[in-house]
């Protein structure tokens, strides 16, 4: 059957196939951990434009994290996705965990939620500051009842001049958490503000320092959650992790390769692409599951391309893309973002997104999913 059509940029018109229908697994996975990084639906009536306090719509914000519970994913909040730094201010961030974390102990989904220090005003701060901010959102994870994800932090970034640095402030977190923390790697793709995090801009050197902070600590880590998109590199360092201590991969371009793993060993997940693919990555890993690596292969291997362009250069706007997404395949009913992100891709861009989700399988709706395509490119000014 025809499915309805699109006029894009250029004036082609595209014809939509369609999803094709993964079913929800019986259980979450059992031989990976895999963590998708939510974004927030924000209030569409509300002043989400630059600088303004976040106002979201908190039932379409903590469905969407239902919609990931229920096929089996864990749960990564108030991370990078979330447009943390990028319009999720901290009083909104608190309130978005406690809310989580609360969802996620009545359905039992797995959560981890991010510990940063974006409390503190821009500009510089010295490390007692850093380590104080870090410390009350650490504690306001914890008693939320979340894992800490200890994330980057462009305070510390800006106030850390030596490795040194960097070792003193995570190891007082380390002491203070009351259970083991999750490390967060963010590499200067998705936020230029943080190179050098480490304390070296040499990422062979950076590679060191986290290293020697995971066996000096080893019982208080429990993964390294790692985005710098070079998968070599990624494989060389969990291979230097001590044995109990996970390797969620960030890698959204090459996920599939890393978390089928190799001799030696596998990275788990943590990705902001599993919340825009959530039915094929919980179906490839029911298929690595059952023993079946071809059938993991051949449900992952279409959403690679949609992956590379949804993360494409600049990285960091790829939140606007996760919510295009969103908002065409139903999960929210509008697509404004908090900060006025909507405006951080183009119309082509997103008209190539939507050509690779439908290529993907990930638009179960095609009526409708065409119907909201047709009126975001006629506002862009492409006549339907």
């Amino acid at each position: 059957m025809n499915g309805p059509q699109v006029t894009l940029p250029g004036r082609r018109r595209y014809r939509l196939r369609g999803g094709n229908g993964h079913r929800r697994p019986d259980g979450p996975p059992v031989s990976r951990i895999a963590y998708a990084a939510a974004h927030v639906v924000a209030d569409p009536e509300a002043e989400n434009v630059p600088g303004a306090a976040a106002v979201l719509d908190w039932d379409r914000t903590l469905a969407f994290r239902h919609h990931l519970w229920s096929y089996g994913l864990g749960v990564a909040e108030a991370m990078d996705t979330a447009q943390r730094g990028m319009g999720l201010d901290h009083a909104t961030t608190r309130e978005l965990i406690r809310r989580s974390a609360a969802e996620a102990r009545a359905v039992g989904g797995r959560i981890v939620a991010g510990v940063a220090t974006d409390q503190l005003p821009p500009g510089p701060a010295g490390l007692t500051d850093v380590t104080r901010a870090y410390r009350e959102q650490l504690e306001e994870v914890q008693a939320a009842g979340a894992r800490p994800v200890l994330m980057c932090s462009r305070h510390l970034a800006a106030a850390g001049h030596a490795p040194e640095d960097y070792l003193r402030v995570y190891e007082e977190l380390l002491a203070a958490a009351d259970e083991p923390v999750v490390l967060h790697w963010l590499g200067p793709m998705f936020d230029p503000a943080l190179t050098g995090y480490w304390g070296s801009t040499d990422l062979d050197l950076a590679a060191d320092v986290v290293v020697e902070l995971v066996k000096a600590h080893e019982s208080r880590v429990d993964g390294l959650k790692v985005s710098l998109l070079d998968a070599d590199r990624e494989v060389a360092l969990r291979r230097r992790l001590p044995a109990g201590v996970r390797l969620y991969t960030g890698d959204d371009f090459h996920y599939p390769e890393l978390i089928r793993g190799d001799a030696t060993g596998h990275s788990d997940a943590l990705l902001g692409v599993f919340a825009a693919i959530a039915p094929a990555a919980a179906a490839a890993l029911a298929a690595l599951d059952r023993g079946n690596p071809t059938a993991y292969e051949e449900i992952l291997a279409p959403t690679v391309p949609l992956a590379r362009h949804l993360f494409g250069e600049p990285t960091w706007y790829y939140k606007t893309g996760i919510v295009f997404l969103a908002w065409l395949a139903g999960h929210q009913d509008h697509f404004t973002m908090v900060g006025g992100l909507q405006a951080g891709r183009s119309p082509a861009h997103l008209a190539t997104l939507l050509l690779l989700a439908d290529a993907a399988g990930l638009l179960p709706d095609t009526d409708l999913a065409a119907a909201r395509a047709r009126a975001y490119f006629a506002v862009a000014g492409v006549a339907q």
